[in-house]
């Protein structure tokens, strides 16, 4: 296992700057997630890593060791691609023992290394057949094998789990994090997919127009995002526009909805300063923060609205409310007493002062 140090570290490609002043600091053992869109600078973040890239600018470092200008093959990292990379010419056996004769290992301990990890990715049946005869799951089985049994200190996954069904990702997802687990590997993780960030990570640094504009675990993440790109990229999310007008202690007082209001706000980078008058804010509550009554609600925090629509997914319920023209979204489970609330119901919205996060606004551009 190795810690990696990311210092200052930039990318460009001629005048396209692909990752800006990233700088990152990835713990031993580890499952650690770039998670961003298309484009992000997570996939170029993940290849200077492996070595396929040099900075522009910066260090990368393993450990105490400076590895900026080491060859890939000199690393020691094992690399899982999108698309396998697999060698369709030869058996699940000399695919992952491909690696092991690069490096010349001896023929003996070749066959009890690839044995070991094919009994790990559980493919020990399949160790003659030709790649080419195997579903996708089991294909990406063998690539992950394949990065595993060269030992190596870091375990480089990018989108490995893009070509497969729904059903197939989240049997892939369990058996990616049993492998990382057993192997006790450092693990860089890169995708797009909030759900897979969420729910393998221990950190998670979110990726957007070549800058990380956040790293936490997935709760962190989740309740206490660092601006509104941040917000809306994972999970669902309302947005209320304001205008901080007093900050005293824990209570604010904005303009909402035309109107002057007080909140008591406990989760708030702006709970003990003014943000200056350049400095956009908004106002965000996750869906299922929001408590929803049909009676009237006394007191900060909340707000007056009408029903406008109602959609039944089954285990959860899902409702549109009209705040002075403004649509804000509340979800709530179907055990809820307002299950069956129609369109059209005057309704009050309560909103926890530990829910609520008032937070840049970035609108998902680097400024």
């Amino acid at each position: 296992m190795a810690s990696i140090n990311l210092e200052n570290v930039q990318k460009a490609f001629g005048k396209v700057v692909a990752v800006d002043h990233l700088n990152l600091e990835i713990k031993e053992g580890e499952f650690f997630t770039f998670l961003g869109p298309s484009g992000c600078g997570k996939t170029t973040t993940l290849r200077m890593i492996a070595g396929f890239y040099y900075p522009s600018k910066g260090a990368i470092r393993f450990g105490e060791k400076d590895m900026t200008r080491v060859p890939p093959e000199k690393r020691n990292t094992g690399m899982v691609f999108q698309n396998y990379a697999l060698f369709p010419h030869m058996t699940v056996f000399e695919n992952v023992a491909f690696g092991l004769k690069v490096r010349k290992v001896s023929t003996s301990e070749i066959k009890k290394r690839v044995s070991d990890v094919l009994e790990k990715v559980r493919l020990e049946k399949y160790s003659d057949r030709q790649v080419s005869q195997l579903s996708g799951g089991q294909q990406q089985r063998v690539a992950l094998a394949r990065a595993l049994v060269i030992e190596p200190e870091i375990l480089l996954l990018d989108e490995p789990l893009s070509n497969l069904d729904a059903k197939l990702r989240d049997e892939m997802r369990t058996e990616i994090l049993r492998l990382q687990r057993d192997y006790h590997i450092t693990t860089i993780y890169v995708t797009h997919d909030q759900a897979e960030a969420l729910s393998m990570s221990d950190r998670i640094a979110v990726f957007n127009f070549g800058v990380c504009h956040q790293v936490g675990t997935p709760s962190e993440i989740y309740n206490e995002p660092a601006n509104d790109f941040v917000a809306s990229f994972i999970g669902e999310i309302n947005f209320i526009p304001l205008k901080i007008e007093n900050i005293n202690e824990k209570t604010i007082e904005v303009s909402i909805f035309n109107e002057l209001k007080r909140l008591n706000v406990t989760n708030s980078d702006f709970n003990y300063r003014k943000p200056t008058n350049k400095e956009e804010v908004i106002l965000s509550i996750r869906p299922e923060s929001i408590k929803l009554s049909s009676k009237p609600i006394k007191g900060t925090n909340t707000l007056e609205g009408k029903v406008e629509l109602v959609q039944f997914f089954g285990s959860t319920i899902e409702v549109l409310v009209k705040v002075d023209g403004n649509i804000l979204r509340v979800n709530m489970l179907n055990t809820h007493e307002l299950s069956r609330i129609e369109k059209g119901t005057k309704v009050w919205l309560y909103m926890p002062e530990d829910r609520i996060r008032i937070i840049p606004k970035i609108s998902g551009e680097v400024k």
